[in-house]
């Protein structure tokens, strides 16, 4: 709920801090409190035969109607304030939060897919994402297609033609940028190929993974996605201190992901959901933050005589297609990237156990700086072959960048870059 005095043109990082709750709800409490339950009292018999009704479908709310609180695995005060100020980003009419970004993932690949259908994906993946298609999906009668970045609009569709299921794709998703190589996928171009295999009985889905730039560099549903996903676990939640996942869209799609979340319970609880709303309140300037200190730590990168390439999208060529969908689609160069040292996995194991303000963990997106090596932790699971032909080799270090002064991050790499 926004207050009347409020312009409409108020900015989502203003509205951070007090959108859809009224202090007078919560004795006065300025701040939303935490609301541990697990159920909800009804005033009348009838106001819960009338909650349960619109809750599972059974008719369609009334346009006046205010409906209230049930269950926890169906909705919560904490949550329902969550998923209405992660709406303000993308713009979105709905948003679902889950109790992890996989779990997110999941739910919509499940809801939108089912034996028989065929889904295309872009590579490379989340490892997780990638083996949740290939591993789970695959043995539930799923056909699975990879694309990259660099295959024109013909050659994807000559791909799913050529799969004889031309009528069955059902989802196109796609992560982009690419974790870890930074390579752009072209919503715009997915959104043709998808319409050209829909029918007024069947809309194929586009769902773009935004984790990497969002939610505040790229916004895919202006570009023609359906379904926009985060692993909240990154820049939304942004202190490495929780584990969530969000998806958002129309009030439509959100409807029926919403109908499968609360059958396959999956939810967050109200304490991550509370924490998700602490952290909206600085995303704006963490992420800038990390924006700016990421600039800086490129150019030093890419002026090292012991680092061999850095994707970053900074440094993408003026006047390739690359570069076209990247002043299309962001706003931003964003805070991940990634390097290859002169050598291979020795080489950048030297660089990864020097680091020393650096950490080496997983994840990324949290106020510290984090460095990895794609090639045997977040994409292990990866086919040998699909990993060399995306450019994920054992001299890449992944490398997300926090909020510390970056004349530090620029010294911690430089000292450690000197052991090779």
């Amino acid at each position: 709920m926004i207050k009347k005095d409020l312009p409409k043109n108020i900015k989502p990082e203003s509205l951070m801090m007090s959108y859809g709750y009224q202090s007078e709800w919560s004795e006065g409490a300025v701040k939303c409190p935490i609301f541990q339950t697990s159920t909800f009292a009804f005033k009348s018999a009838e106001d819960g035969k009338a909650f349960f009704e619109v809750a599972y479908g059974l008719r369609e709310k009334k346009p006046d109607e205010n409906l209230g609180l049930i269950y926890s695995r169906l909705n919560n005060p904490d949550l329902e304030i969550l998923e209405n100020r992660l709406c303000l980003w993308d713009k979105s009419e709905a948003c679902a939060v889950f109790e992890s970004g996989m779990s997110a993932i999941a739910t919509v690949l499940l809801e939108y897919l089912q034996p028989g259908d065929l889904l295309l994906y872009s590579k490379p993946l989340y490892g997780g994402t990638d083996h949740f298609i290939n591993h789970f999906l695959t043995k539930y009668g799923i056909t699975v297609i990879g694309i990259h970045a660099d295959h024109t609009q013909e050659e994807i569709i000559e791909k799913i033609e050529s799969s004889g299921l031309q009528d069955k794709l059902g989802v196109i998703y796609m992560e982009t940028p690419a974790n870890p190589t930074n390579a752009l996928m072209d919503i715009a171009m997915c959104r043709k190929i998808a319409d050209q295999f829909s029918n007024e009985n069947h809309r194929v889905q586009i769902a773009v993974d935004n984790t990497y730039m969002g939610p505040l560099w790229s916004h895919p549903l202006e570009h023609g996605a359906d379904i926009v996903i985060y692993s909240a676990t990154k820049y939304i939640g942004g202190h490495s201190d929780l584990i969530a996942g969000a998806v958002l869209g129309s009030n439509e799609i959100i409807g029926r992901i919403k109908g499968l979340r609360t059958f396959l319970g999956n939810m967050t609880g109200p304490w991550t959901g509370w924490l998700l709303m602490r952290s909206l309140e600085t995303l704006k300037a963490r992420m800038e933050i990390q924006m700016n200190n990421a600039v800086k730590v490129a150019d030093f990168l890419i002026n090292h005589d012991k680092v061999e390439k850095v994707f970053y999208l900074g440094f993408i060529p003026e006047g390739t297609s690359q570069y076209e969908i990247y002043k299309k689609q962001y706003s931003s160069a964003g805070a991940m990237l990634s390097f290859d040292v002169v050598g291979g996995e020795a080489e950048a194991f030297k660089v990864l156990n020097n680091l020393k303000l650096i950490q080496l963990a997983v994840s990324l997106g949290g106020t510290e700086s984090l460095a990895e090596h794609p090639y045997t932790m977040t994409h292990a699971d990866v086919p040998v072959d699909q990993k060399q032909a995306m450019g994920i080799t054992e001299k890449m270090i992944r490398l997300s960048v926090g909020v510390e002064n970056a004349d530090d991050i620029i010294w911690d790499l430089e000292q450690a870059l000197s052991k090779i």
